[in-house]
């Protein structure tokens, strides 16, 4: 049965890899049919390795790497910045942060002169309002856009200091060599944000007390509103304004009864963690990543590879482990194209940052290069389709 399964998405899914081109932005990654990589790289506080593969008809993940200024000002503070942005309902609310948090998060630090959580959080609240205008402006046409939005997880390293803001369910992993055993443990970052943890729907269930149905259990999975398993993001506009929650959007997403307050929240966890001698590296991933491996399996990769590389050897495990749960060989996966793909995996994007004590600890006014590059070099044209079009997984599963 399997074999006929296999036969068939290959005759109805062939790769197109002529379609896939590489953007100009992405300073010097590579690409590989569905997966796009840039295996070293200098930052600002050492090397990184990025890795990006794509699942959905259209890229859901945006990520990106900044490092030098962080400021508008020549004067700084400088360092370096990781953004992963894991898009559900459509790519739009992902390339909007994608183009706009950083920039953000530069102005307001110039208004500051220093980086800092406050600085962060109104980063993420202009990033916020700005796709609600984006909807707002939309609405009428598209009304869909009001059901397309993003996780968010952002780390910020700057004078040896590690500032973590999440919303969703991406997730950032240290690792920490202990010089005892030479063991390098996984020391997990970033809060969830997703409906299968229990504090998330207490803390639901805290914030609507009047709504017993604020998350549901739905086909073993628990859901807010039965619809979506993140509890924060950015857009998701229909479960944080009534007026988006409304015929012409589709029946699915209009809730049958009328909501006063806001059921998703914007607000990011924000953490701040002074970087010591013995962390070696971090490790920014989707979801997508970590359905498939666990923190410590991640660390292990990384640790026991070549840094070069080290986000590609993650992303292949993954992909690894999702074909063996199919019972089906990992190169026969790769052949799957997109869209069809998302039936095996989501979306995965890697960043992995090593740390360089030395570098880490210069002061944030010394000036270093600016270098910025975008992750996931696959651009297909938005009216471009997969030739044998099936239903996407359901919205939401972020």
């Amino acid at each position: 049965m399997l074999s006929g399964l296999m036969n068939f998405l290959r005759a109805c899914f062939r790769p197109r890899t002529d379609r896939y081109v590489h953007s100009g932005s992405d300073t010097g990654g590579r690409q590989d049919g569905l997966l796009w990589y840039k295996d070293t790289g200098q930052h600002d506080n050492g090397e990184f390795s990025m890795a990006v593969v794509q699942a959905n008809n259209l890229l859901e993940d945006q990520s990106q790497l900044e490092s030098g200024c962080l400021s508008l000002h020549d004067s700084g503070p400088y360092g370096t910045f990781v953004g992963i942005y894991d898009g559900h309902g459509g790519p739009e609310t992902s390339r909007f942060i994608n183009d706009h948090l950083f920039q953000h998060l530069k102005r307001f630090t110039s208004e500051q002169q220093s980086i800092s959580v406050e600085v962060i959080r109104k980063a993420f609240q202009a990033t916020e309002e700005g796709f609600l205008s984006v909807v707002t402006r939309n609405w009428p046409m598209k009304p869909q856009i009001a059901a397309v939005g993003s996780c968010c997880l952002v780390g910020i390293i700057c004078s040896g200091t590690l500032y973590i803001a999440n919303l969703g369910d991406s997730r950032a992993v240290l690792g920490r060599l202990v010089k005892a055993t030479g063991e390098v443990l996984p020391i997990q970052l970033s809060s969830e944000h997703n409906a299968s943890i229990e504090s998330v729907r207490q803390e639901l269930q805290s914030l609507h007390p009047d709504d017993p149905r604020i998350v549901v259990l739905k086909h073993n999975v628990w859901r807010v509103k039965g619809l979506i398993q993140i509890s924060r993001s950015i857009g998701d506009v229909y479960l944080k304004k009534a007026e988006f929650n409304k015929e012409p959007l589709y029946a699915k997403f209009r809730l049958r009864e009328p909501f006063r307050r806001p059921i998703l929240s914007s607000e990011p966890s924000i953490s701040v963690h002074q970087l010591q001698a013995h962390d070696q590296f971090i490790i920014f991933a989707s979801d997508g990543l970590w359905e498939h491996l666990s923190n410590q399996e991640a660390v292990d990769i990384v640790q026991n590879n070549p840094r070069s590389g080290s986000a590609r050897w993650l992303v292949k495990a993954a992909l690894q482990e999702a074909a063996k749960k199919r019972e089906m060989r990992y190169s026969d996966l790769k052949k799957i194209d997109r869209g069809v793909r998302r039936h095996f995996h989501d979306d995965i994007t890697v960043v992995v940052l090593f740390l360089d004590s030395h570098l880490m600890s210069r002061a944030s006014t010394v000036e270093s290069p600016n270098l910025s590059v975008k992750g996931g070099g696959i651009n297909i044209p938005l009216n471009t389709l997969a030739p044998c079009t099936t239903p996407p997984p359901e919205a939401g599963t972020a």
